[in-house]
């Protein structure tokens, strides 16, 4: 099987998995009780939170572990949201795009619907990415937090954070950006300064242009991930607020520091922790990404040279080293996913949670990418050990499965 899919899921590492059978044979006990046990798995949460701060070099303390990415999302949005309220009840706007996973999407529908917030959209371009100008128009008095992606988990397209960041420290509205698709696959350090490559001249004297593939501390208040996106578990997420930034919780409880209720899920904090620590090893030698952005590139040139009308979305913004997404005209996603499934191939039709939809992405559509390049729209994404024979092959197959749908779409037609 050649595993195209890895922004849906990744791999648990062996390491992972090792760790967490010891942990629940060994540490078991309840991290909240007062004895020796307990404590022993209290010891493993927090070492877990602190390879985590690592990966982020951010303090650990400021490292909150949920359920899940996407209740990661949830707390970071309605949490701010609900300690704004608290403080002025006229502080109810939250600024979001449509482009983003529908972890916040869904959410954001959703607290307008129930009349909790206010929401309104900023505008992107062509290529996905948020017009900072635009954002910035749409900052009122009311607004309570910002939140824009840091990659897109359909296209890879990378946003401008750093002047979308800029915009909110100067507005004093608080930043979420949702790390999910960028956490283990780029190096992220939360304390130089912003915008400035760490080893690079604070000053600018001889530096580079401020890159988003560079090492930069974005200025946001609020960061969240999932582990299982870096091959860690599934069943754990994270949130790292920065310190003083008010967030009231949505599960209450005692448990990480009042901020999320129910006891710890040690054994996946721990895996995530033992992922965090392997990220970090991997992310030191930049010239693996290099090797995954040449093979990347290479699939994506091969594919528009074998499908005629192939057509890469979002080609021209900066992108994650892994993520491609490409639209064959009239063709049904689904119908091409399933024949590539077939043939040992697995891809996905945008992001993993809506898989079964026949609707057109979310995502594209909002982009301006025409519907019927949207349908047909599948999203590659490769992996740390993804090779160039894999790539090889999995050409050979995309290739075989569209000219036979496409065959099949002509009978028919």
């Amino acid at each position: 099987m050649i595993e195209l899919d890895h922004n849906a899921t990744t791999r648990p590492r062996p390491e992972v998995i090792e760790a967490m059978s010891r942990c629940m044979a060994e540490a078991w006990h309840n991290p909240s009780s007062v004895h020796r046990a307990g404590q022993s798995a209290r010891r493993a949460v927090e070492l877990a939170r602190a390879e985590v701060g690592r990966l982020l070099n951010a303090k650990a303390r400021e490292i909150i572990f949920t359920g899940s990415g996407t209740e990661s999302i949830d707390l970071a949005i309605r949490g701010v949201l609900e300690a704004s309220r608290l403080r002025s009840p006229q502080k109810r706007t939250l600024i979001t795009t449509r482009v983003e996973h529908h972890a916040v999407r869904d959410l954001a529908e959703h607290l307008v619907e129930t009349g909790e917030a206010d929401v309104r959209w900023a505008p992107v371009d062509a290529m996905g990415r948020v017009v900072p100008e635009s954002l910035a128009e749409l900052i009122v008095d009311t607004t309570a937090l910002v939140s824009v992606q840091w990659a897109n988990n359909e296209t890879g397209a990378i946003q401008p954070i750093e002047r979308i960041g800029e915009l909110c420290q100067a507005a004093r509205v608080p930043f979420h950006c949702d790390g999910t698709q960028w956490l283990g696959k780029m190096p992220t350090d939360l304390t130089s300064p912003t915008g400035t490559p760490t080893g690079t001249p604070a000053d600018g004297e001889g530096a580079p242009p401020p890159s988003p593939m560079a090492i930069a501390r974005a200025p946001f208040d609020l960061l969240t991930c999932s582990p299982h996106k870096f091959h860690g578990p599934k069943g754990v997420g994270v949130l790292w607020a920065r310190r003083g930034i008010a967030l009231a919780p949505t599960v209450r409880g005692t448990q990480e520091l009042g901020r999320r209720g129910g006891t710890e899920n040690v054994p996946g904090i721990v895996g995530a922790g033992v992922a965090a620590a392997e990220a970090q090893a991997w992310l030191a030698d930049a010239s693996e990404r290099d090797r995954l952005a040449a093979l990347r590139d290479r699939f994506e040139a091969g594919v528009l040279a074998a499908c005629p009308g192939a057509a890469i979305n979002s080609v021209g913004a900066d992108r994650l080293w892994n993520t491609t997404n490409i639209g064959f005209p009239k063709l049904e996603a689904e119908a091409l996913l399933l024949g590539l499934s077939e043939r040992g191939l697995n891809a996905s039709a945008g992001a993993a949670c809506s898989s079964g939809s026949l609707e057109p992405s979310p995502v594209l559509l909002a982009m301006g990418t025409p519907p019927e390049i949207a349908h047909g729209s599948v999203r590659f994404s490769l992996g740390r050990d993804t090779t160039e024979g894999e790539i090889d092959q999995a050409l050979a197959v995309v290739t075989e499965a569209v000219a036979r749908l496409a065959g099949s779409s002509s009978a028919l037609g």
